[in-house]
Protein backbone atom coordinates (compact mmCIF):
# COMPACT_ATOMS: atom_id res chain seq x y z
CA UNK A 1 0.00 0.00 0.00
CA UNK A 2 3.05 2.28 1.01
CA UNK A 3 4.15 1.78 -2.79
CA UNK A 4 1.19 2.55 -4.39
CA UNK A 5 0.49 5.61 -2.53
CA UNK A 6 4.02 6.85 -2.98
CA UNK A 7 2.97 6.59 -6.72
CA UNK A 8 -0.39 7.85 -6.89
CA UNK A 9 1.06 11.47 -7.42
CA UNK A 10 2.98 10.31 -10.49
CA UNK A 11 0.14 8.73 -11.68
CA UNK A 12 -2.21 11.60 -11.80
CA UNK A 13 0.19 13.78 -12.65
CA UNK A 14 0.81 11.10 -16.05
CA UNK A 15 -2.99 11.31 -16.29
CA UNK A 16 -3.04 15.02 -16.39
CA UNK A 17 -0.31 14.73 -19.20
CA UNK A 18 -2.10 12.37 -20.88
CA UNK A 19 -5.40 15.11 -21.05
CA UNK A 20 -2.72 17.98 -22.65
CA UNK A 21 -0.20 16.01 -24.60
CA UNK A 22 -1.53 16.59 -27.95
CA UNK A 23 0.87 18.68 -29.90
CA UNK A 24 -0.28 22.36 -30.91
CA UNK A 25 0.46 24.80 -33.17
CA UNK A 26 2.51 26.94 -31.07
CA UNK A 27 3.47 29.71 -27.91
CA UNK A 28 0.71 32.12 -29.63
CA UNK A 29 -1.60 29.55 -31.15
CA UNK A 30 -4.26 28.13 -29.54
CA UNK A 31 -5.28 24.87 -31.98
CA UNK A 32 -4.61 21.50 -31.06
CA UNK A 33 -3.84 18.95 -33.30
CA UNK A 34 -5.92 16.55 -33.38
CA UNK A 35 -7.41 14.61 -30.19
CA UNK A 36 -5.40 12.65 -27.97
CA UNK A 37 -5.99 9.32 -28.80
CA UNK A 38 -5.28 10.04 -32.64
CA UNK A 39 -3.29 7.89 -34.35
CA UNK A 40 -1.30 10.58 -35.32
CA UNK A 41 -0.60 11.30 -31.49
CA UNK A 42 -0.15 7.40 -30.52
CA UNK A 43 3.20 5.67 -29.30
CA UNK A 44 4.61 2.66 -31.41
CA UNK A 45 7.28 2.02 -29.57
CA UNK A 46 5.48 -1.07 -27.63
CA UNK A 47 4.26 -2.48 -31.23
CA UNK A 48 5.00 -5.36 -33.12
CA UNK A 49 7.34 -5.35 -35.91
CA UNK A 50 5.70 -5.72 -39.22
CA UNK A 51 6.53 -9.25 -41.11
CA UNK A 52 7.26 -7.38 -44.39
CA UNK A 53 9.77 -5.25 -42.19
CA UNK A 54 12.99 -6.44 -43.86
CA UNK A 55 11.86 -6.43 -47.31
CA UNK A 56 10.53 -2.92 -46.82
CA UNK A 57 13.76 -1.45 -45.45
CA UNK A 58 15.72 -2.78 -48.15
CA UNK A 59 13.04 -1.77 -50.47
CA UNK A 60 13.39 1.74 -49.14
CA UNK A 61 17.24 1.64 -49.07
CA UNK A 62 18.58 -0.24 -46.34
CA UNK A 63 22.29 1.69 -46.90
CA UNK A 64 20.28 5.53 -47.33
CA UNK A 65 20.54 7.92 -45.15
CA UNK A 66 18.04 10.02 -43.27
CA UNK A 67 17.40 13.59 -44.46
CA UNK A 68 15.56 16.16 -42.81
CA UNK A 69 13.57 17.71 -46.30
CA UNK A 70 13.93 21.20 -44.27
CA UNK A 71 15.93 23.17 -43.04
CA UNK A 72 16.97 27.25 -42.76
CA UNK A 73 17.67 29.49 -45.86
CA UNK A 74 16.49 28.85 -48.99
CA UNK A 75 17.70 26.34 -51.27
CA UNK A 76 18.77 26.73 -54.19
CA UNK A 77 20.39 29.79 -52.36
CA UNK A 78 18.48 33.22 -53.38
CA UNK A 79 15.78 31.19 -54.98
CA UNK A 80 12.88 32.64 -52.63
CA UNK A 81 12.49 28.74 -52.25
CA UNK A 82 11.98 27.80 -48.50
CA UNK A 83 13.68 24.38 -47.39
CA UNK A 84 10.71 22.32 -46.37
CA UNK A 85 6.97 22.58 -46.52
CA UNK A 86 5.78 25.93 -45.10
CA UNK A 87 2.32 26.64 -43.71
CA UNK A 88 0.27 29.75 -42.44
CA UNK A 89 -2.23 30.40 -39.83
CA UNK A 90 -5.75 32.94 -40.04
CA UNK A 91 -8.05 34.19 -38.11
CA UNK A 92 -11.56 33.16 -38.59
CA UNK A 93 -12.09 36.47 -40.51
CA UNK A 94 -9.53 35.50 -43.33
CA UNK A 95 -12.29 36.44 -46.37
CA UNK A 96 -12.22 32.82 -48.47
CA UNK A 97 -11.44 32.68 -52.35
CA UNK A 98 -12.82 29.64 -54.72
CA UNK A 99 -10.16 27.22 -55.80
CA UNK A 100 -10.50 25.14 -58.80
CA UNK A 101 -9.23 21.11 -58.68
CA UNK A 102 -7.87 18.93 -61.25
CA UNK A 103 -8.91 15.94 -59.30
CA UNK A 104 -12.18 17.89 -57.98
CA UNK A 105 -13.93 14.38 -57.25
CA UNK A 106 -11.80 13.85 -54.75
CA UNK A 107 -10.99 17.42 -53.81
CA UNK A 108 -12.89 19.48 -51.24
CA UNK A 109 -15.05 21.77 -52.68
CA UNK A 110 -14.23 24.91 -50.24
CA UNK A 111 -13.76 27.57 -50.64
CA UNK A 112 -10.71 27.84 -48.87
CA UNK A 113 -9.36 31.08 -46.33
CA UNK A 114 -6.23 31.17 -48.67
CA UNK A 115 -4.26 34.70 -48.06
CA UNK A 116 -3.31 36.49 -51.15
CA UNK A 117 0.36 36.28 -49.93
CA UNK A 118 0.05 32.82 -48.78
CA UNK A 119 3.07 30.54 -48.89
CA UNK A 120 3.85 28.04 -51.43
CA UNK A 121 6.55 25.10 -51.00
CA UNK A 122 9.20 25.78 -52.95
CA UNK A 123 8.02 29.37 -53.86
CA UNK A 124 6.45 30.52 -56.27
CA UNK A 125 8.31 29.96 -59.25
CA UNK A 126 8.47 25.72 -58.36
CA UNK A 127 7.81 23.29 -60.38
CA UNK A 128 7.51 20.86 -58.06
CA UNK A 129 4.55 19.61 -55.24
CA UNK A 130 3.62 23.24 -54.31
CA UNK A 131 1.96 22.83 -51.50
CA UNK A 132 0.27 25.25 -49.45
CA UNK A 133 -0.97 24.89 -45.51
CA UNK A 134 -3.44 27.02 -44.17
CA UNK A 135 -4.77 26.62 -40.31
CA UNK A 136 -7.83 28.58 -39.35
CA UNK A 137 -6.46 28.78 -35.82
CA UNK A 138 -9.74 30.35 -34.23
CA UNK A 139 -11.89 27.19 -35.34
CA UNK A 140 -8.94 24.78 -35.82
CA UNK A 141 -9.78 24.06 -39.47
CA UNK A 142 -6.57 23.28 -41.43
CA UNK A 143 -7.00 23.50 -45.57
CA UNK A 144 -4.11 22.23 -47.76
CA UNK A 145 -3.78 22.11 -51.54
CA UNK A 146 -1.67 19.91 -53.89
CA UNK A 147 -0.20 22.12 -57.12
CA UNK A 148 -0.94 25.24 -55.92
CA UNK A 149 -1.16 28.23 -58.24
CA UNK A 150 -3.01 31.67 -57.73
CA UNK A 151 -4.84 33.32 -60.24
CA UNK A 152 -4.91 37.12 -61.33
CA UNK A 153 -8.70 37.32 -59.88
CA UNK A 154 -7.58 35.96 -56.37
CA UNK A 155 -8.89 32.64 -56.80
CA UNK A 156 -6.19 29.50 -56.60
CA UNK A 157 -5.95 26.82 -59.12
CA UNK A 158 -4.87 23.23 -57.38
CA UNK A 159 -4.49 19.91 -58.51
CA UNK A 160 -6.09 18.30 -55.17
CA UNK A 161 -7.51 19.77 -51.62
CA UNK A 162 -8.61 18.51 -48.65
CA UNK A 163 -10.04 20.51 -45.74
CA UNK A 164 -9.48 18.59 -41.43
CA UNK A 165 -11.51 19.21 -38.25
CA UNK A 166 -8.62 19.58 -36.36
CA UNK A 167 -10.90 18.45 -33.49
CA UNK A 168 -11.64 15.56 -35.09
CA UNK A 169 -10.37 12.52 -35.99
CA UNK A 170 -12.50 11.77 -39.01
CA UNK A 171 -10.88 10.18 -42.09
CA UNK A 172 -11.12 11.27 -45.86
CA UNK A 173 -13.62 8.58 -47.61
CA UNK A 174 -11.25 5.40 -48.47
CA UNK A 175 -9.90 5.89 -51.75
CA UNK A 176 -9.57 9.67 -51.97
CA UNK A 177 -6.57 11.30 -51.77
CA UNK A 178 -5.74 14.34 -50.39
CA UNK A 179 -3.02 17.25 -50.94
CA UNK A 180 -0.94 13.99 -50.21
CA UNK A 181 -0.82 10.70 -51.95
CA UNK A 182 -1.55 8.96 -49.15
CA UNK A 183 -5.22 10.50 -48.27
CA UNK A 184 -3.42 11.84 -45.28
CA UNK A 185 -3.11 15.20 -44.03
CA UNK A 186 0.24 16.84 -44.42
CA UNK A 187 0.79 19.32 -41.26
CA UNK A 188 0.78 16.99 -38.38
CA UNK A 189 3.67 14.82 -39.34
CA UNK A 190 6.03 18.33 -40.17
CA UNK A 191 9.12 18.40 -37.81
CA UNK A 192 8.26 22.03 -36.78
CA UNK A 193 10.87 24.34 -35.08
CA UNK A 194 8.98 25.04 -31.94
CA UNK A 195 8.18 21.61 -31.28
CA UNK A 196 11.74 20.53 -31.28
CA UNK A 197 12.98 23.73 -29.06
CA UNK A 198 10.32 22.52 -26.36
CA UNK A 199 12.56 19.00 -25.98
CA UNK A 200 9.86 16.87 -26.74
CA UNK A 201 7.80 15.90 -30.54
CA UNK A 202 4.39 14.17 -29.55
CA UNK A 203 3.54 12.73 -32.88
CA UNK A 204 4.69 10.52 -35.86
CA UNK A 205 6.59 12.69 -38.64
CA UNK A 206 5.84 12.16 -42.10
CA UNK A 207 7.82 10.52 -44.90
CA UNK A 208 8.84 9.86 -48.45
CA UNK A 209 10.07 6.93 -50.06
CA UNK A 210 11.01 6.47 -54.15
CA UNK A 211 8.60 3.23 -54.61
CA UNK A 212 5.22 2.12 -53.19
CA UNK A 213 2.75 -0.34 -53.53
CA UNK A 214 -0.76 -0.24 -54.98
CA UNK A 215 -1.91 -0.90 -51.61
CA UNK A 216 -2.61 1.58 -48.27
CA UNK A 217 -2.89 0.63 -44.76
CA UNK A 218 -4.80 2.48 -41.78
CA UNK A 219 -4.98 5.58 -41.58
CA UNK A 220 -3.96 6.29 -45.20
CA UNK A 221 -6.39 6.11 -47.70
CA UNK A 222 -5.06 6.96 -50.94
CA UNK A 223 -2.57 4.91 -52.90
CA UNK A 224 -0.19 6.24 -55.94
CA UNK A 225 1.49 3.01 -57.45
CA UNK A 226 1.23 0.19 -60.01
CA UNK A 227 3.49 -1.85 -57.76
CA UNK A 228 1.77 -4.97 -56.35
CA UNK A 229 5.06 -6.65 -55.36
CA UNK A 230 4.94 -7.71 -51.57
CA UNK A 231 8.28 -5.67 -51.27
CA UNK A 232 6.89 -2.41 -51.81
CA UNK A 233 5.42 -0.74 -48.79
CA UNK A 234 2.11 0.38 -48.80
CA UNK A 235 0.45 4.20 -48.13
CA UNK A 236 0.05 4.64 -44.44
CA UNK A 237 2.84 2.16 -43.25
CA UNK A 238 4.35 3.11 -39.99
CA UNK A 239 8.02 2.32 -39.33
CA UNK A 240 10.41 3.41 -36.15
CA UNK A 241 13.79 4.18 -35.62
CA UNK A 242 14.92 1.10 -33.53
CA UNK A 243 15.39 1.16 -29.61
CA UNK A 244 18.30 0.04 -29.11
CA UNK A 245 19.98 2.85 -31.75
CA UNK A 246 22.45 5.31 -29.43
CA UNK A 247 21.02 9.08 -29.84
CA UNK A 248 23.64 10.48 -27.49
CA UNK A 249 26.08 11.49 -29.84
CA UNK A 250 23.95 13.79 -31.67
CA UNK A 251 23.03 17.62 -31.19
CA UNK A 252 19.78 18.58 -29.01
CA UNK A 253 18.41 19.34 -31.87
CA UNK A 254 18.63 15.78 -33.95
CA UNK A 255 18.14 14.11 -30.61
CA UNK A 256 14.31 15.30 -29.92
CA UNK A 257 13.78 14.24 -33.86
CA UNK A 258 15.18 10.94 -33.29
CA UNK A 259 13.87 9.74 -29.98
CA UNK A 260 10.61 11.26 -31.85
CA UNK A 261 11.34 8.90 -34.20
CA UNK A 262 12.06 5.73 -31.78
CA UNK A 263 8.48 6.55 -29.83
CA UNK A 264 5.71 7.55 -32.44
CA UNK A 265 7.38 6.98 -35.46
CA UNK A 266 6.85 8.19 -39.14
CA UNK A 267 4.19 7.62 -41.25
CA UNK A 268 4.72 6.53 -45.11
CA UNK A 269 2.67 9.40 -46.94
CA UNK A 270 4.18 10.59 -50.98
CA UNK A 271 6.38 8.89 -53.36
CA UNK A 272 9.65 10.96 -53.12
CA UNK A 273 13.58 10.50 -52.21
CA UNK A 274 14.47 7.58 -49.52
CA UNK A 275 13.91 8.33 -46.05
CA UNK A 276 13.29 11.72 -46.85
CA UNK A 277 11.13 13.28 -42.97
CA UNK A 278 9.27 16.94 -43.55
CA UNK A 279 9.24 19.66 -41.68
CA UNK A 280 8.31 23.38 -41.78
CA UNK A 281 11.25 25.66 -42.81
CA UNK A 282 12.17 28.14 -40.18
CA UNK A 283 15.23 30.31 -40.12
CA UNK A 284 16.23 28.81 -36.61
CA UNK A 285 17.14 25.76 -37.66
CA UNK A 286 20.91 24.74 -37.64
CA UNK A 287 20.99 22.92 -40.97
CA UNK A 288 24.55 21.76 -39.90
CA UNK A 289 22.77 20.02 -36.98
CA UNK A 290 20.12 18.54 -38.84
CA UNK A 291 22.57 17.07 -41.21
CA UNK A 292 23.08 14.91 -38.38
CA UNK A 293 20.44 13.10 -39.73
CA UNK A 294 22.49 11.68 -42.53
CA UNK A 295 24.44 9.30 -40.08
CA UNK A 296 20.81 7.57 -39.58
CA UNK A 297 20.47 4.47 -41.68
CA UNK A 298 17.31 2.74 -43.17
CA UNK A 299 18.56 -0.39 -41.78
CA UNK A 300 18.71 1.56 -38.10
CA UNK A 301 14.89 1.57 -39.02
CA UNK A 302 11.73 -1.52 -38.47
CA UNK A 303 8.70 -1.45 -39.64
CA UNK A 304 5.97 -1.24 -37.50
CA UNK A 305 2.49 -3.40 -37.64
CA UNK A 306 0.00 -0.61 -35.95
CA UNK A 307 -3.25 -2.94 -36.60
CA UNK A 308 -4.15 -3.24 -33.28
CA UNK A 309 -4.34 0.20 -32.93
CA UNK A 310 -7.32 0.56 -34.72
CA UNK A 311 -10.84 0.96 -33.49
CA UNK A 312 -12.94 1.95 -36.73
CA UNK A 313 -11.18 1.78 -39.98
CA UNK A 314 -12.73 4.87 -40.91
CA UNK A 315 -11.79 6.98 -37.95
CA UNK A 316 -8.32 8.24 -36.99
CA UNK A 317 -8.95 7.27 -33.30
CA UNK A 318 -6.23 4.84 -32.31
CA UNK A 319 -6.92 2.42 -29.00
CA UNK A 320 -5.30 3.30 -26.08
CA UNK A 321 -1.69 1.62 -25.18
CA UNK A 322 -2.68 2.60 -21.50
CA UNK A 323 -0.69 4.87 -18.95
CA UNK A 324 1.92 2.12 -18.22
CA UNK A 325 3.25 2.83 -21.78
CA UNK A 326 4.66 5.72 -20.57
CA UNK A 327 7.99 6.42 -19.40
CA UNK A 328 8.93 5.09 -15.97
CA UNK A 329 10.01 8.99 -15.18
CA UNK A 330 6.18 10.29 -16.33
CA UNK A 331 4.70 7.66 -13.80
CA UNK A 332 6.59 8.53 -11.09
CA UNK A 333 6.26 12.24 -11.41
CA UNK A 334 9.31 13.16 -11.34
Amino acid sequence: MKMISALLPGVFFCLALIGQGRPVLGAAEVCRVFPSDNVWNAPVDKLPIDRQSAAYINTIGAGGGLHADFGSGEWPPESGAPIGIPYVTVSGTQPKVQVSFDYDDESDPGPYPIPADAPIEGGSQSDGDRHVLVIDNDNCILYELYYSFPQVDGSWQAGSGAIFDLKSNRLRPSGWTSADAAGLPIFPGLVRYDEVASGEIRHALRFTAPQTRKAFVWPARHYASSLTGAQYPPMGQRFRLKAAFDVSGFSTQARVILLALKRYGMILADNGSSWYISGAPDPRWDNDVLHELNQVHGSDFEAVDAASLMVDPESGKAKSQGIFNLPLYLLLGF
